[in-house]
């Protein structure tokens, strides 16, 4: 169904359609391949794209929660692994920019001005075998050395490391007063020595996006990189209201942009062949329809409701968590419907894989396994709606200062 915008929201879409349109051309012969489509940063880059999240004042667009999942879903109707790929970035700048609002951080504003020109690419890599999106707990270890920190273990799904110049990361500390701590280090160079891309990524879907594992061995970072710091087995507050209240939520997005970006060229099929009139069409294009709208108004919920953080305060953490979380799963679960129905639709054609639907469809599937998964995306919902959470939390106030003092008693 057609939307209705604002003038801003009117002019970001037509920016993120502009880049889909384009993209879509060379999708396929990436997921063929199993390779990186770096030739969409630059454009990216030239048209303001990468300066979504940056702060006007510091030369970017200032686009909020709401808009960044808008522009997400239309530029993933043409190449979802490109829209998952830079997602990483604008996630990154989003916290920065929290960052540089709320303190005037000027390392987050460094970044931030970098992004704003395309001289700085950034990206996310914080998920471990064995530990999901390591944002409770990790294996890789944070040391203690001169001015810095040593930093040895191996993420998987570092996705747009081929283009990234920077990168955040988690790593745990064996503190010896406070405890075991996160450290959330932001802004490490993607060249320091130590690190070492190892190409692992050949997948049923978003096979562009290469998301390959990252090794850290014996990588140096100074002090001036720890972001920000919380004790290991906690929900953390900021994580909650920046990683939760986008990244993930945007995960949806992403998804439903290739269920919309399936559903269209599925229309445009049926139009061609002149089957409107089937009523099995039409009422498997009613429930696309129905799946497509009710996750796109639980995503515009959630950029109005979480999107403005002053609001999403108060909520309790584990709420924050479940509500970035029902966005994703919602969105993510009718996209899977919607491709399936869309794959009904179109027949034989469809499965050809000189067609981009089978692509799509394939694409689609990544949603569940993507942080929170489905199973534990549920399991949050049962707590928040029964109140049965028990992980111990790490409220904004308690995090002011925080870094600074696992610094100062080292």
């Amino acid at each position: 169904m057609r939307r209705l915008l604002t003038d801003r929201q009117a002019e970001i879409l037509e920016l993120a359609g502009r880049l889909a349109d384009r993209f879509a051309e060379r999708a396929g012969e990436h997921d063929r391949e199993n390779t990186f489509p770096a030739e969409n940063w630059p454009e990216m880059a030239e048209a303001g794209y990468l300066a979504l999240a940056v702060p006007a004042e510091l030369g970017g667009r200032d686009a909020d929660v709401l808009e960044i999942l808008l522009a997400q879903e239309r530029l993933a109707q043409g190449c979802g692994s490109t829209a998952l790929a830079v997602l990483m970035h604008l996630t990154t700048t989003t916290a920065f920019r929290a960052a540089w609002r709320r303190t005037g951080d000027a390392r987050a504003e460094r970044f931030l001005r970098g992004a704003a020109t395309g001289e700085i690419v950034l990206a996310s890599c914080t998920s471990e075998a064995g530990h999901g999106g390591a944002i409770e707990d990790c294996s890789t270890t944070a040391t203690r050395v001169a001015g810095g920190f040593r930093l040895d273990g191996r993420k998987i799904f570092f996705t747009e490391s081929d283009v990234a110049t920077h990168f955040t990361t988690v790593a745990k500390l064996d503190h010896p007063t406070l405890g075991p701590q996160m450290l959330f280090f932001g802004g490490v160079p993607i060249d320091a020595p130590g690190i070492e891309i190892v190409r692992t990524w050949d997948t049923l879907g978003m096979r562009a996006t290469q998301s390959n594992d990252l090794v850290l061995d014996g990588v140096v970072v100074p002090d001036e990189s720890l972001f920000h710091a919380y004790p290991v087995g906690h929900l953390d507050a900021v994580v909650g209201l920046t990683v939760w209240s986008l990244n993930v939520p945007a995960f949806g997005a992403v998804s439903l942009g290739i269920a919309a970006g399936g559903m269209e060229w599925v229309r445009k099929l049926v139009l061609e062949r002149g089957r409107q009139h089937d009523p099995q069409v039409q009422q498997a294009f009613a429930e696309m329809e129905l799946l497509l709208e009710s996750a796109r108004a639980l995503l515009q919920r959630h950029g109005n409701e979480v999107g403005a953080f002053d609001r999403a305060a108060a909520l309790s953490v584990p709420e924050l968590f479940a509500r970035g979380n029902l966005a994703k799963y919602v969105a993510c679960e009718n996209a899977v419907r919607i491709m399936h129905l869309a794959l009904e639709v179109a027949g034989g054609q469809g499965y050809h894989r000189r067609f981009p639907l089978e692509r799509m469809y394939r694409d689609v599937r990544a949603g569940a396994i993507m942080p929170d998964s489905s199973p534990a995306a549920r399991r949050s919902f049962a707590e928040t709606a029964l109140d049965l959470s028990t992980k111990p939390v790490f409220e904004v106030a308690d995090s002011a200062g925080h870094a600074a003092r696992v610094l100062s008693s080292l």
